[in-house]
Formats: C-alpha cells, structure tokens, sequence
C-alpha cells in the first residue's frame, strides 16, 4: 500500500484526498476571515505582490487553481479585462461555492469548476498563467500536479506558486509557538474546529522548502524558477517559465 503525508501522519494515497476535503470542507463558511486572524492581513500582500509579478496583459488566459474564495480570480479577472479569460478552479466543492457566490456578489462571472490538478482538464499550451495559491502543500503528488500545469502552459508562459515555506531561523521557534499553540485555538473559536488547523500547520512543516520545490518545478518542465521570499520566508512565491 502506498502511503503519503497528511500532516504528520502517514494515509494512505487514495484516502490523502478525502481527508484534505474533509479538512475544507469544515473551514470554508470562515476561510477568509480565518485568513485575515492567521496572518494579520499579511496574505493580502502576498497575493497582491504575486499579481504584480504575474504581470498579465488585457486579453490573456489564466488558470486559478486551488481558487478557494476566488482572492486571486477576481484580482486576475481585473487585470485581463473582458477579452480575457480566469478561469476559477478547486478541487473542493464547498470551497468552490463560496468563491463563486463571493465573485457573483462584486459583479465577476467567471467559469468555475472542480477539477483534480494532478488531472486537469483543460488542453495543452491553453493558458497564458497558471496560479495555484496555497493550495499545492495539500496536492498528493506536488510532481504530478506540477508537470499537468507545465502541460496547459503554453511555451513561455508562466507558473505563479504561492505557499508557505521555510521561514529563516531567527523566526523558526516564534512561528512553531504561534502554529501549534495559537492557530489550533484560534481555529476552535472562530471556526469550531481546532483539528482541522492543526492540520494546516503540519501540512506546511511537510512541504518541500523553498530550493527542493524549485528543483521539483525544474524537473517538471519549467526552464528557469526564480524564489521570491517574503517575510523572511515564512511564504514564498516560486515562478516558474515553461520550457
């Protein structure tokens, strides 16, 4: 039986799948208030900065994947204009629908769908950006995920990941404190749920650090991969160019 993390725990890989829609499932209804509590209102720099580099023109094509609340589609949608296209994604339904009822809500229709990014369904060389923010740490097998975006990217085109990763070590103790202390009781009593929290800290110990993802993107089909790291670390943004 093969076996893949979840957290700190050892599933198996066809269970990894389930656990992490449960895990959504549950923090949906709060997940961008939880966002704003979690990083005092950083993560709307991070996303901000990470539409700057994304440097779209009016009339390209992005794929928002792992879109959650739909932050980054309705930030893409802005800057592509209406001859372009976001198209909003996630592989959680519950997460899907609250992005789409928020995008509807500020006047933005964009085609939204469900999909398994290590299995997407869009065909080759069809987008100008690919943009997965948060989201690939919970991915079961990253390399797949990775190289099915390098495949809908066409040449040139560039891959936008957004995650946290490892943070420098004059930070490292606070941020264990804070993550395994503070975030679980935080999560409890805004959200009812402190498991779920616990989760998305050890998810973020078991994904790979900044130099080991750039190698992964490399070896996945992306020519050059430059690391952007803010707040000393503690998120990262990796960009990609497909080959």
């Amino acid at each position: 039986m093969a076996t893949t993390d979840f957290g700190f725990k050892k599933v198996d890989e066809q269970d990894k799948a389930r656990r992490v829609r449960g895990v959504f499932d549950s923090v949906a209804s709060k997940y961008d208030i939880m966002n704003d509590l979690m990083s005092m209102g950083l993560h709307r720099a991070w996303k901000a900065y990470t539409v700057m580099v994304a440097n779209l023109k009016p009339g390209d094509k992005v794929l928002d994947i792992a879109g959650g609340t739909g932050d980054m589609a309705m930030a893409f949608a802005d800057k592509v204009g209406p001859r372009g296209q976001v198209v909003h994604t996630d592989i959680n339904l519950a997460m899907l629908r609250q992005g789409r009822e928020r995008l509807i809500d500020k006047g933005v229709l964009l085609p939204t769908t469900v999909c398994d990014a290590e299995h997407l369904p869009f065909p080759d060389a069809a987008f100008d950006r690919v943009c997965v923010a948060f989201g690939l740490r919970n991915m079961t097998h990253k390399d797949r995920a990775l190289t099915e975006m390098a495949r809908v990217l066409r040449p040139g085109g560039k891959l936008l990941v957004l995650e946290f990763s490892k943070v420098a070590p004059p930070l490292a103790k606070a941020y264990d404190w804070y993550s395994f202390e503070v975030l679980p009781r935080l999560g409890k009593l805004v959200a009812g749920d402190d498991a779920s929290y616990r989760y998305l800290a050890e998810s973020i110990r078991m994904h790979p650090d900044q130099q080991t993802l750039k190698a992964l993107m490399q070896d996945s089909g992306f020519a050059h991969v430059d690391i952007h790291n803010m707040n000393l670390g503690l998120v990262a943004l990796h960009v990609g160019i497909r080959c």
